[in-house]
């Protein structure tokens, strides 16, 4: 199709006008096609995919025939979910902005009743709402259909798969027969077409190639991965990537809340959108999205419709989507308004046939994609440091520190040794001021989409610890504690190291209270005194050190076993396994700095902390145990990498 100017359409001054304050002048192939048929006054069934621009192919023809002196109901638009609804309505408001008297209302469930009410009462002349509220209106009698001339059904086929069919026939029947009928789908499956046979009049059909079904601008990629790798995966993706917005999707509602947790435990500034929600909750996160106060946003399917943000990055299916309408609808999230976009698909056993039956339905090859090693997602960081840096050096917009310099040079110190130091110090110092802005960030507070979140952004991803060594990819050139020591790995092993040591250290690395055993005998040898006081001190104490628990950890697990402090960890704790110990010169001090200067977290998540010879056992908060894993993975005790996972 021939590319179309707006001014080429026949549109009004004003609605021209409103085009070029919104900076467009070509008109999407939909627009073209539809825009002629219904001023027309023809019925019209539109097939496009999301994004296409099909909203403004049937908002414009509905505005120009609006009369704006008749304050009643003039066209009724249908959408299938409130978000969706809130977003048609801003596109008319911005479309009628030189249009007197033109008045668009948005209804629909979870908005007070009051608000909706008096806008009917002040004559609207268009109505965007959801089915289930349109039939509430008409029923208490506040919403009165004799007089519409223009019916839309925007997005008919998600409609029918919500179980709508019902309330969308009992609305079509309520409206006059001589009315204008439009249906506007992504997909158009039969029962689509037996509403199109009955309540159309001679429809005039508007198609789009089938190729373009799901937007040429966006990559499609799958991964083949286990679904206990999924997260680390994710994260992995995003780190060598370097998205910044995102819409991850997943099939459940507890999904979504287990991996925004997750997401949040490491770092990222994650919310969720799934139809437990209340509207105002729904409302808050989605303004915050728009406005890039998240990174990442984890929904629903259907809590998704109606998601419009020009600016998103990726789309994760972290589920795989049941069948093609569902994978068309979520990857037009990205790619909008001719601007590229990724969608990426997490593909695990039997799932690789439903990528088939997407290939077939889309018409569309996804090709299969390698999964990042962890050496890789490090150079990737490395790279976005470096550039970094590279930026500030050549735009010069950083004060000059020649003196302290130079007092270094004069100091004996080699100029590579002073700017390795600076880079280790900054990398090590920005994460603790990083995790004070996060705790600002997890207390739900809103953030300009402006350059403080992308100062904030570096500090996420160049000093987060790597976390993905339990990946498949990864096991090659990894040691096999490697893939035990995976935070999200559901089995348990005991840690290797725990058999090697020797029943001697033991008395050294429990003295968590000092060794003296007098705190442990006084509870016992209290009431002694008053039966037999004339006894010496020394009598006592013997006995009441009973020998009997010595020898019986010594036979099986000494190294475990021989202290209480080592076995009972507290309910809400979890123990965890470090491979540093006395031998290294680790203190208590040691340990609890590495745990709060890397995480940000209170000294309360710290418990009980046991050294022995060659390894660590400490309790952390059951709560933070994943995250602590995950930021102390990568990092220096004493001035050896350690390794870190549960005991």
């Amino acid at each position: 199709m021939t590319p179309k100017l707006f001014s080429e359409l026949g549109l009004s001054p004003e609605i021209l006008k409103a085009i070029d304050k919104l900076g467009f002048e070509k008109a999407a192939p939909i627009q073209a096609a539809a825009i002629p048929v219904l001023l027309q006054g023809h019925d019209v069934v539109g097939q496009s995919q999301t994004g296409s621009g099909k909203t403004a192919a049937f908002a414009i023809p509905v505005i120009e025939k609006i009369i704006p002196d008749q304050r009643n109901v003039q066209a009724l638009i249908l959408c299938p979910t409130r978000e969706l609804a809130v977003q048609v309505s801003e596109e008319f408001h911005k479309l009628a902005l030189f249009k007197r008297g033109i008045t668009a209302l948005p209804i629909y469930g979870g908005q007070s009743y009051e608000r909706q009410f008096w806008g009917l009462k002040q004559g609207a002349q268009i109505v965007i709402g959801t089915p289930g509220r349109v039939m509430d209106h008409m029923r208490r009698g506040t919403l009165r259909l004799q007089t519409v001339k223009f019916v839309v059904l925007d997005e008919a086929d998600v409609m029918l798969n919500m179980g709508f069919r019902e309330d969308i026939e009992t609305i079509l029947q309520a409206v006059p027969k001589e009315r204008q009928t439009v249906f506007f789908s992504a997909t158009m499956p039969r029962p689509i077409r037996d509403l199109i046979e009955k309540y159309a009049r001679s429809p005039q059909n508007v198609q789009i190639e089938q190729k373009a079904m799901t937007v040429p601008t966006v990559e499609q990629v799958y991964y083949e991965v286990d679904r206990r790798y999924k997260i680390e995966l994710l994260t992995r993706l995003i780190d060598i990537h370097d998205l910044k917005l995102g819409i991850v999707f997943c099939n459940t509602k507890r999904m979504v809340d287990d991996l925004v947790d997750h997401l949040e435990a490491q770092g990222y500034m994650a919310d969720r959108l799934h139809g437990d929600m209340t509207q105002a909750m729904r409302d808050r996160v989605m303004n915050k999205f728009r406005k890039s106060g998240l990174d990442f946003l984890v929904a629903t399917d259907i809590a998704a419709r109606g998601i419009d943000v020009d600016d998103v990055e990726v789309v994760f299916n972290y589920d795989l989507p049941y069948d093609g309408e569902d994978y068309v609808h979520r990857i037009g999230r990205t790619g909008r308004a001719g601007k590229k976009g990724r969608a990426i698909s997490f593909v695990s056993g039997r799932e690789l046939f439903q990528i088939r039956n997407i290939e077939r339905y889309t018409n569309v090859r996804i090709p299969r994609a390698k999964i990042p090693t962890a050496d890789e997602v490090e150079e990737a960081r490395a790279n976005v440091f470096l550039g970094k840096l590279r930026a500030t050096l050549q735009s010069g917009d950083f004060p000059k520190q020649d003196h302290l310099v130079e007092r270094l040079l004069e100091e004996g110190f080699n100029s590579t040794d002073i700017v390795s130091a600076l880079m280790h110090q900054l990398q090590g110092g920005e994460e603790q001021a990083s995790r004070g802005k996060a705790a600002e960030t997890y207390e739900r507070v809103e953030r300009p989409p402006s350059r403080e979140r992308e100062d904030r952004r570096p500090n996420r991803f160049e000093n987060r610890p790597a976390r993905h060594e339990s990946l498949p990819d990864a096991r090659r050139d990894r040691p096999p504690q490697r893939q035990v020591s995976a935070p999200s790995a559901p089995r348990r092993q005991p840690p290797a190291p725990i058999p090697v040591t020797a029943v001697k250290p033991l008395p050294v690395s429990v003295p968590l209270p000092p060794p003296k055993p007098a705190p442990v005998v006084s509870p016992v040898a209290t009431p002694a005194p008053a039966k037999a006081a004339p006894l010496p001190s020394p009598i006592p104490v013997a006995p009441i050190v009973k020998a009997p628990e010595a020898p019986a950890p010594v036979p099986g697990a000494a190294p475990v076993s021989k202290s209480k402090a080592s076995r009972a960890t507290p309910p809400d704790f979890t123990r965890l396994f470090i491979n540093v110990g006395l031998e290294n010169g680790i203190e208590k001090n040691d340990i609890i700095t590495a745990i709060l200067g890397h995480t940000g977290l209170p000294a309360k998540v710290v418990g009980a902390i046991d050294i022995r010879d060659r390894h660590v056992f400490v309790d952390v908060a059951a709560a933070s145990a994943f995250s602590i894993i995950g930021k102390l993975s990568r990092a220096e005790i004493a001035g050896k990498r350690i390794k870190i996972k549960e005991a």
